[in-house]
């Protein structure tokens, strides 16, 4: 049956930035659709480990902040998840941070920090990771994207870069692995209600600028983003890779 192929039951993931937002979203979807869990996060991750213990599934957390994490560090953190789970089969690259100034202002330490968590971080787990799938003939890789994989947004260069680059990775990595039965891809949210946009919903004229934009005429929510994440981690995905997937409510295409 198709909707048997959607199902996760066995399978462990381990999703960064948990503990709220679209990694909490992501978490709770795979959570329902059967995987165990393992929360990385530099934060407190309690509450979503709560949630995801209410489905039924295990769950274990890592505390690890990518700013600072060494590639030695993201590793073990792929190791501790075999050993206290029993595997890896999913890994979702959600965790990202953004700094906003204009281009001649964009000082190198918010540089250095963005690059860390939404490009380096990517870089090492993914690696990690796939090196277990590799071995064991099958995974799933899921980064977080952004619209700002596609265009050059206001304000945040770094971000911008950054976000370009998990484009390229995810695209380079699903060329390398494909044949090993490992796929890589990335779902690129739309504006999403979420603490990285608290500062353009805050703002009344920008605010206003993009709802006029998005053709489905509202901020996107977590639960708008679970189903693509289920999708990409399942059976159902077997035959994508390499793509970045748009969940935005139209406005790549207004």
């Amino acid at each position: 049956m198709i909707l048997d192929t959607f199902r996760l039951d066995g399978r462990v993931a381990l999703v960064t930035g948990s503990s709220r937002g679209l990694g909490r979203a992501a978490a709770l979807a795979l959570a329902e659709a059967g995987a165990d869990l393992a929360l990385l996060d530099r934060g407190d991750a309690t509450e979503t480990a709560e949630l995801v213990e209410a489905t039924g599934r295990r769950v274990h957390r890592i505390r690890r902040d990518l700013v600072a994490a060494t590639p030695a560090q993201l590793a073990s953190a792929v190791e501790e998840t075999v050993a206290e789970l029993g595997g890896l089969d999913i890994l979702v690259n959600n965790a990202g941070t953004i700094r906003r100034a204009p281009a001649a202002e964009h000082a190198a330490s918010d540089w250095d920090d963005v690059m860390a968590v939404n490009v380096d971080s990517v870089f090492h787990l993914s690696q990690a990771a796939g090196r277990h799938m590799i071995a064991a003939g099958r995974g799933r890789i899921i980064n977080v994207a952004s619209m700002l994989s596609f265009q050059g947004g206001i304000l945040v260069p770094g971000y911008t870069a950054s976000k370009h680059a998990v484009a390229g990775l995810t695209k380079a990595f699903a060329n390398e692995w494909a044949a090993a039965g490992v796929t890589v891809n990335a779902i690129a949210p739309g504006y999403m209600a979420t603490d990285n946009t608290a500062p353009l919903r805050a703002d009344e004229d920008r605010a206003t600028s993009i709802l006029s934009r998005i053709p489905a005429g509202r901020w996107g929510e977590g639960s708008d983003i679970q189903g693509a994440f289920v999708f990409l981690a399942s059976d159902a995905a077997a035959y994508v890779t390499g793509a970045v997937i748009p969940v935005d409510g139209g406005w790549l295409v207004r």
